[in-house]
């Protein structure tokens, strides 16, 4: 957690200070992506929409408009500080377990969020209270055992870390690597594609991976999907050796050996199983 004026990141003698200046000056682009592919379930018009971990706002300023209502959830005050305002988005500096309104919305957004919070399974059938009946869940989150994302942690640019818990990058990672860290409280921890299942079922909720969509939209609009220097040369190693056709090919969303080990972020739609409709 970043509170106030001094947040970590933009500490620019920070090791990962270009990676999140980098997401940061792309969020627009990446809620892009998120708006793509709530389209192919919902038509983006005269809705309510809650986005939970709403960062520097790129995803909502793609949903202004059209008769939607926003609500807005961040508990760092200075990313929160720079979402647009508008007359449609209604702003909460709070946490995510202590929502301040009762709401039911049509769309919840928890972009890049979930490996970040305790207890995960009690905040899906936290959050499901807010969902209407046909409502729609958009979830993304790095994979754990991802061999791209073992190689190189996506928060911290380390070999392995991908693999361990919250509380041994705590105590063991932050100390030696990053004591300039050592009090943040929103240490990521990734979820194998299994545990999520997992997490997903104990809630009563139907799901559906996106990696083949999000594999088109990284090959023509990389900016949308990726910013860390080695995602970036992985895709540059890709186009130079021409593999995009192997890799469209390999690309799907079944639960099996690519998903569960090579995708490097999951894109899932989640409804609850009783109202889930034909094309979820």
């Amino acid at each position: 957690m970043s509170v106030g004026n001094k947040p970590h990141y933009l500490n620019s003698s920070h090791p990962n200070f270009k990676r999140w200046k980098r997401s940061a000056e792309i969020s627009f682009e990446r809620g892009k992506f998120v708006k793509e592919i709530l389209s192919q379930y919902k038509e983006l018009s005269n809705l309510k929409i809650l986005d939970i971990g709403s960062g520097f706002g790129g995803t909502i300023k793609n949903l202004i408009g059209n008769g939607n209502e926003i609500f807005s959830v961040e508990i760092d005050e200075f990313k929160l500080a720079q979402q647009i305002n508008h007359p449609s988005v209604k702003k909460f500096c709070v946490d995510a377990f202590a929502l301040p309104f009762k709401e039911k919305f049509d769309l919840i957004i928890l972009q890049d969020f979930f490996e970040h919070i305790d207890r995960q399974t009690d905040f899906l059938k936290y959050i499901s209270n807010y969902l209407n009946k046909d409502g729609l869940i958009y979830l993304s989150t790095p994979n754990r055992n991802s061999l791209i994302n073992i190689i190189s942690d996506p928060h911290w640019g380390f070999p392995i870390v991908s693999l361990l818990s919250r509380h041994t990058i705590k105590k063991f990672f932050i100390p030696i690597f990053r004591k300039i860290e050592k009090g943040r409280k929103d240490i990521a921890e990734l979820k194998s594609l299994d545990t999520l299942i997992k997490i997903f079922q104990e809630n009563d909720f139907k799901f559906i991976l996106h990696t083949k969509f999000a594999v088109k939209v990284l090959l023509k609009n990389p900016e949308q999907i990726i910013w860390s220097d080695l995602h970036l040369s992985f895709l540059k190693i890709i186009k130079h050796l021409k593999l995009q056709n192997i890799l469209l090919k390999i690309a799907n969303d079944k639960v099996g050996f690519v998903n569960k080990y090579l995708t490097p972020t999951f894109y899932f739609v989640l409804t609850k199983k009783e109202n889930a409709n034909q094309n979820i």
